[in-house]
């Protein structure tokens, strides 16, 4: 029997370096987030999408009616993260969850601040909480947090 020689290691990261321009509805959204303002796009049913698109993914027609929704919304499912990890939203644990904006007929992707996990709820309603200083991306929701009544 013969040693077999050592396994080949290699040190490589993984990432999508790349640019995309944002057109004209995207544009818009991401100005809106700036301005602390959520926008959704009209489908030619009625349906209200969000995050806007710039097609409709029924029928492939071009989009480009912004409707404001929101900006408070209810959590349509969730997952709890009891670590977060380096580069995640928040530093202490924290829901990810699908959010529907009022007005819109899709949900958004985004952290909830909901304290514990025995705090989320599908169907609980929630508010973003924004960043002090807004530059137009996503982030400038820093989460949302359970609506206060």
């Amino acid at each position: 029997m013969t040693d077999a020689p050592p396994p080949l290691r290699a040190r490589h990261v993984i990432e999508y370096a790349y640019r995309r321009s944002l057109g004209d509805v995207l544009g818009r959204f991401f100005g809106g987030l700036r301005d602390r303002v959520l926008f959704g796009v009209r489908a030619p049913d009625g349906r209200v999408l969000v995050p806007p698109s710039e097609y409709d993914p029924q029928t492939g027609e071009s989009l480009s009616e912004l409707v404001e929704v929101g900006p408070a919304g209810v959590v349509t499912t969730w997952a709890w993260v009891a670590r977060p990890a380096p580069g995640h939203p928040l530093d202490r644990p924290f829901a990810w969850a699908l959010i529907r904006p009022d007005g819109a007929a899709t949900a958004l992707l985004h952290a909830v601040d909901a304290g514990r996990e025995s705090a989320m709820a599908t169907g609980m309603r929630v508010v973003p909480r924004w960043r002090a200083e807004t530059g137009g991306g996503i982030r400038d929701i820093e989460c949302f947090e359970p609506e206060r009544r």
